[in-house]
């Protein structure tokens, strides 16, 4: 009985510095992509921690880019990093979970528009130039995430 009551209290714990979030079902297909095979465009983004540094840089950029900077004010900047990070590494075949929340629920009530989304896109594509990344891989990863944006804006 103990150990049930601690599994649950583990499940629902917060991490340090994000904001409580409603409990929802925790799965891989949440991230709105499955895997790419191999681990080729994995190694394009170096790792674990070239992915990091990439999702720091874009949330960054998001924050600082007048067209969309707007939609982030309000928003768990702490959270979004570690999702991002985790959804990237999943869909990029690097071995990680993602416990995010599904792509409709995630972007629910943002309003978001094509626009926004083409915003987004460019400070990641950006991000990932930063890093080194080559332009096959992202074009890999980018065409992997596409499919979200009907999931994000609702069209």
């Amino acid at each position: 009985m103990i150990a049930i009551v601690a599994a649950a209290l583990l499940a629902t714990a917060v991490p340090p510095g994000e904001e409580p979030v409603d409990p929802y079902p925790q799965s891989n297909a949440n991230a709105g992509a499955t895997p790419l095979s191999g681990t080729a465009t994995w190694d394009a983004f170096h790792g674990e921690a070239g992915v990091s540094r990439i999702v720091d840089d874009l949330v960054a950029r998001l924050v600082a880019d007048r067209r969309i900077s707007d939609i982030f004010k309000a928003h768990d900047l702490v959270r979004l990093r570690r999702t991002l990070k985790e959804q990237f590494c999943y869909v990029l075949n690097g071995g990680c979970a993602y416990t995010g929340r599904d792509m409709v629920a995630a972007h629910k009530d943002l309003g978001l528009q094509t626009a926004d989304m083409g915003a987004l896109v460019e400070d990641l594509q950006a991000a990932m130039r930063q890093e080194g990344v080559s332009f096959a891989a992202q074009n890999r990863l980018l065409a992997k995430l596409a499919p979200i944006k009907r999931q994000a804006i609702g069209r």
